[in-house]
């Protein structure tokens, strides 16, 4: 009834009262969904980011990585040969399936036993040991390699065949001094078996000096065999495409695949450095615009977001042959803004698109049936006064499962520290994040495909970024 004798003046007041709060914390997207008394819905500014904010929980989180040995005494003797080095261990990649969680932990540095393994879920205790994945055995020793093992995992795809794909980088100490022990590779695992049913090398013809691939992903056809595998490589600005049913890749390259120079200055947590990384995040959707299966894709390096053809990547042919008339397929969509760059991104089945922001130690959202235009992407986690984000540190990896009721799982790893300064071990370092994709949509009206703006129904989008104008 108060609110309701307000006068047109007061509710102006608070209106841009709390419109300065949620630019001083960081919640740069504001929007209201309905029409008040003088057309401003005021009470949507502040709760709405803590609604979407607290539809995610941690699942796990550890200070340091630790692996799950036969005897207590196996695992001391690996410490004190240098075969594990707990502080040398970083979570990069992160999957699911059933009751388990896959996690990738690639060789950056000496001393990782294993760089693919799994953890019960539900979570039975909060920072549980990673059980290499799919034995012991089947992990290499980077001291002795023997390429018919797994070398350096870097990240995995799960298909609706109950197949984990995965690719090998065949790269150890790669911070370092890049040293390509093994080809990189392929390698598919029946999961409800945990058998090798696919090991595939890419040929040398498709890498180059100094590529590495670092990430997968996976589309299926009518049958299981009718599979087609794509993998970026992101040091060396390209895609290979593997068909299944054909046991043959082809390289696929596009001017698009390249950094942009502006994008490749990262400034986090302190620590200046430049990442020239090409493509990198890819994901699968039906693009009911050009109704078409499409490939979306980005460079690390990059505030683009791009689209092309799913049907020209899996065409042999055209890329034995020149691929010069194919380039003006490989279109940008938008851009998401300044320090907006992204590692992966994940699709819906009701084509929602969620994605990694590194910069800003967020996770966006996109509705793909709407314009991909920054009014229609929405933040999810608070800020708070400087930028930075407590729960969410460097958001490295993130997945869409495949379950009935879908669900957005994150993985936060601090990487740029690790990388480049000292981790404090005494503090949480990773993260294993879920929320629920109905749950998000549900509070957040711009990425809610049920969602469409109407005459009747007015909203505002207002993006500020203090300080710059791009």
């Amino acid at each position: 009834m108060q609110l309701l004798l307000m006068n047109s003046a007061r509710i102006n007041f608070i209106t841009q009262f709390l419109f300065l709060i949620a630019i001083l914390n960081g919640t740069y997207i504001v929007y209201s969904d309905s029409q008040g008394l003088d057309g401003h819905a005021f009470r949507h500014l502040i709760p709405e980011t803590f609604k979407r904010e607290s539809q995610f929980q941690i699942i796990n989180e550890w200070k340091y990585l630790d692996f799950e040995y036969s005897t207590f005494v196996e695992r001391k003797q690996a410490i004190l040969n240098g075969d594990f080095v707990p502080k040398n261990n970083l979570p990069l990649g992160i999957d699911v399936y059933r009751d388990r969680l896959f996690i990738t932990t690639p060789r950056w540095k000496d001393g990782v036993p294993a760089s693919l393994g799994t953890i019960p879920y539900p979570a039975r205790e909060t920072s549980p040991a990673i059980r290499p994945y799919p034995t012991w055995k089947a992990h290499g020793d980077p001291k002795t390699p023997d390429c018919s093992k797994l070398i350096s995992v870097y990240r995995t795809a799960i298909d609706k065949c109950d197949r984990l794909w995965l690719i090998d980088s065949g790269i150890v100490n790669a911070t370092v001094n890049l040293n390509q022990i093994c080809p990189p590779k392929i390698v598919v695992y029946d999961l409800k078996t945990d058998k090798e049913i696919i090991h595939y090398n890419l040929p040398e013809s498709q890498v180059k000096q100094d590529s590495l691939h670092s990430n997968i992903v996976v589309d299926v056809g009518n049958s299981c065999d009718d599979a087609y595998a794509i993998v970026s490589d992101v040091w060396r600005f390209g895609l290979v495409v593997y068909s299944l049913s054909n046991n043959k890749s082809w390289r696929v390259t596009n001017y698009n695949f390249s950094p942009e120079p502006f994008a490749s200055d990262f400034n986090i947590y302190g620590l200046n450095f430049q990442w020239l990384d090409g493509v990198f995040g890819m994901s699968i959707s039906y693009d009911k615009r050009t109704n078409q299966r499409v490939l979306y894709f980005h460079p690390m390096a990059s505030f683009k977001e791009f689209m092309v053809p799913l049907d020209l990547l899996i065409n042999e042919f055209i890329w034995q042959t020149s691929s010069q008339e194919t380039a003006k397929y490989f279109v940008s969509i938008g851009d998401r803004g300044y320090k907006s760059q992204s590692s992966t991104s994940g699709i819906t089945r009701d084509g929602v698109m969620f994605y990694t922001q590194v910069h800003r130690d967020n996770i966006g959202c996109w509705d793909t049936a709407k314009p991909y235009t920054r009014g229609n992407m929405m933040l999810l986690f608070n800020q708070s006064y400087n930028g930075s984000n407590t729960i969410l540190q460097f958001p490295n990896d993130l997945k869409v499962d495949n379950e009935e009721q879908q669900n957005v799982w994150i993985m936060s790893n601090r990487l740029p520290i690790f990388l480049y300064s000292t981790l404090d071990y005494s503090e949480v370092n990773f993260r294993i994040l879920k929320a629920s994709v109905s749950k998000i949509i549900y509070a957040n009206h711009i990425c809610n495909p049920g969602y469409k703006n109407s005459n009747d129904r007015k909203s505002a989008n207002v993006i500020i970024e203090e300080g710059q104008c791009y």
